[in-house]
């Protein structure tokens, strides 16, 4: 069975459930793909397809680029008991030949939503130089890592602190108590900086809060040195005035907060896909977690939504004992396009212990080499990649299947 172009983009523009499957290695996937597909590798199908396909009947549309994989892709899902599956009319060559946009990349429609972001909020940010004066000079600034605590221990900023992405507005207040004190959010290269510094302006922080301008890419190609090894962690620092202020910002970007009992509907509805995600630290998810909810980290899943969701249109259910969390990671879901919904409550019954098991790693001759990742970038790569980004709100607007808003 195979699947047009158009009749792919069509499920896209009108909000119907689809998958968009490039079935080639994450390296070849990067080299360009449509805007919402996801890459799983054919010969990851069988360890992935249980976790990022929970739907056996959702529609799936296959494609490469000519390697001939799509077959061995299909006949797998198809064993494994996918009933929906289509080909790629002529693959990635008919997707060109009908004149549609590919996008470059991994996390690609994340990254391009961070960069629609800053271009319609004007998200403050500052260069390295004018934040490594700010370091020398002693200033009062307090610099918060969204990235993953891993990423963050392997190179950092000076004097920065780990706060990943979701907890941002639960820790900004015990990490800069005094309102006078600058915030400087900081990820790897664009995205995370720009969502974590408009979360805290969009939650109302009173603080003055700014992005390092193109993260440790930019602080590297600026010539300025990182730090490794760090293992500084901003304190939570929960109250109720940051919980409602999350509720209020996810108020506004449309999501809807449901009770235990919704949530059990919802998840006996076998006409969608849902996906149940607990959005706290890898050690909360451990010491207890709700059964069926899988760890996600909600800065994480903010900029790994094709990783974490790849049906696109899929309903999305987020959990969080503090609520704070759940709620600004649900508001830039939400405003991506995505049906969500916050649980309230659910923490006070039986809960599951134990870390969770994770997919193997991709090789690493299949996956791609992040430009923003570890320390041994060429500083060419490292340009090319944040050049990439500044013309992603051009290519959006090409692509014209986004859907995406920003309040």
């Amino acid at each position: 069975m195979t699947i047009t172009p158009a009749e792919i983009r069509r499920a896209l523009l009108l909000g119907q459930e689809i998958a968009i499957l490039d079935v080639r290695t994450e390296a070849a996937f990067a080299t360009g793909h449509p805007l919402f597909a996801a890459n799983l590798a054919h010969d990851r199908i069988a360890l992935e397809a249980a976790v990022r396909l929970p739907r056996k009947d959702v529609r799936i549309a296959l494609c490469d680029d000519g390697e001939g994989l799509v077959d061995d892709a299909a006949a797998t899902l198809t064993a494994l008991g996918y009933s929906n599956v289509a080909a790629l009319d002529d693959g990635l060559a008919g997707w060109r030949a009908a004149g549609y946009e590919l996008f470059q990349d991994v996390n690609s429609y994340s990254k391009a939503f961070g960069e629609l972001v800053e271009a319609r909020r004007h998200t403050p940010s500052l260069p390295a130089e004018d934040v490594a004066a700010l370091i020398e000079e002693k200033a009062d600034i307090a610099i918060l890592d969204a990235r993953r605590p891993n990423e963050y221990a392997t190179m950092n900023i000076p004097g920065s602190q780990s706060a990943p992405g979701a907890e941002l507005v639960l820790r900004a207040g015990a990490a800069a108590p005094d309102p006078d004190t600058t915030i400087i959010v900081n990820c790897a290269g664009r995205t995370r900086s720009i969502i974590g510094a408009q979360s805290l302006i969009n939650a109302g922080v009173k603080n003055r809060v700014v992005a390092l301008r193109n993260g440790t890419i930019g602080w590297t190609l600026a010539g300025q040195a990182l730090e490794q090894g760090a293992d500084r962690h901003a304190a939570p620092g929960d109250t109720e005035d940051s919980r409602a202020a999350a509720r209020a910002v996810a108020y506004r970007a449309g999501v809807r907060h449901i009770s235990p009992a919704d949530a059990t509907v919802l998840a006996e509805d076998r006409t969608r896909t849902l996906y149940r995600f607990d959005v706290r630290t890898a050690e909360e998810y451990a010491a207890g977690h709700i059964r069926g909810y899988r760890h996600y980290p909600g800065g994480q899943l903010v900029q790994e939504t094709d990783m974490a969701a790849p049906v696109r249109d899929a309903r999305i259910l987020l959990a969080d004992d503090l609520g704070s969390r759940a709620d600004m990671t649900a508001s830039w879901l939400a405003q991506m396009g995505w049906e969500v919904f916050v649980l309230d409550g659910g923490f006070d019954g039986p809960l599951e212990t134990g870390a969770q098991s994770e997919l193997p790693p991709i090789p690493a001759a299949q996956r791609y080499k992040r430009p923003y990742e570890g320390t041994d970038n060429a500083a060419a790569a490292m340009q090319a990649y944040l050049d990439w980004e500044y013309g992603l709100v051009a290519q959006l607007e090409r692509d014209g299947t986004h859907g995406f808003y920003v309040i």
